[in-house]
């Protein structure tokens, strides 16, 4: 049986996956981002549209707000992806079932898609890691490629 052909479509998106990866990474954590800053500073429409901020210190806008900031951040430079994108996930899991879940039973009726869509945004980051373009591969990518050769080289125990 002979191995299946490559076509020139697949073999593109092979090779562009790392930086459409990166892409997703920085869009998802550039807009979580801006709902954190919306809510401390009162920007880009300020909380929930309101031009206001959340009030410092107070459960739980003001903590989710502080995670939405600095997740964001820290997904969108891809620095500390994976533990800041569980972290952001975790938020809006808490956010869906907390705020939205008691009112309908669908995101759509209930007001909750942003919190269900970024929940699972972030889940995903966890799961596919930085992407192509980030801090994490520039402060320790020779690490893990180091790692991954050694790993190669050793005997596996069957």
């Amino acid at each position: 049986m002979s191995a299946p052909e490559t076509s020139p479509l697949n073999a593109l998106t092979q090779r562009s996956a790392p930086h459409a990866l990166a892409l997703f990474r920085v869009v998802v954590g550039l807009l979580f981002a801006c709902h954190g800053a919306a809510s401390l500073f009162g920007v880009l429409g300020g909380a929930m549209g309101t031009g206001a901020t959340v009030p410092a210190g107070s459960w739980p806008g003001w903590y989710a707000a502080v995670i939405q900031l600095a997740g964001g951040v820290l997904v969108l430079l891809g620095l500390g992806t994976r533990s800041a994108a569980f972290i952001s996930s975790g938020s809006m899991a808490y956010a869906y079932f907390s705020a939205h879940q008691g009112t309908a039973l669908w995101p759509i009726q209930n007001g909750g898609e942003p919190s269900v869509m970024f929940c699972w945004a972030f889940l995903l980051i966890v799961f596919i890691g930085p992407g192509a373009w980030s801090l994490d591969g520039l402060f320790f990518g020779a690490r893990q490629k180091a790692r991954v050769a050694s790993a190669e080289r050793e005997p596996s125990v069957a």
